[in-house]
């Protein structure tokens, strides 16, 4: 594949990157923060982002086998804690809005399992990983590109 463009404007590069990092941190758990980018990034399609944020998780050390279920947490049994299926299945409701909404159940799990400051993170996270997936896939940058 080739990349249809590289331009990004230096400024939108830079507050995409400071928001997800402000998530990142806020959200405090770097192993899930990982999960939940995945996981939108397979949703989306987005081959660079599930290469840059698989790599990052395998130096953080998650193992093989969660990355490996990902794509099927719901099925997957106690791979994933009860946190973690809470976040993946907001990451999808928000990720995938084809209702015109995320259902208050998926919210309201969330919200079960997170404090609000990292329930707020999470979404900031999502957010800005669906902003990514968006510019990648539109500009067609292929995974492993250096050049984005």
């Amino acid at each position: 594949m080739t990349a249809r463009t590289t331009h990004l404007d230096a400024g939108v590069r830079s507050a995409l990157r400071a928001v997800g990092a402000a998530a990142k941190r806020g959200l405090n758990d770097p192993d899930l923060a990982e999960l939940v980018q995945i996981r939108a990034s397979q949703l989306n399609h987005c081959a660079f982002c599930l290469d840059m944020h698989l790599g990052v998780a395998r130096e953080q050390g998650v193992s093989e086998r969660r990355l490996d279920l990902l794509a099927a947490w719901e099925e997957a049994g106690e791979v994933f804690d009860a946190r973690e299926r809470a976040a993946l299945a907001l990451t999808e409701a928000v990720t995938v809005v084809t209702e015109g909404f995320v259902p208050d159940a998926v919210y309201e799990e969330a919200a079960r399992h997170l404090e609000a400051d990292g329930l707020a993170h999470l979404l900031a996270l999502i957010a800005a990983i669906n902003s990514w997936n968006r510019l990648m896939v539109t500009r067609r940058i292929p995974a492993g590109s250096t050049e984005w």
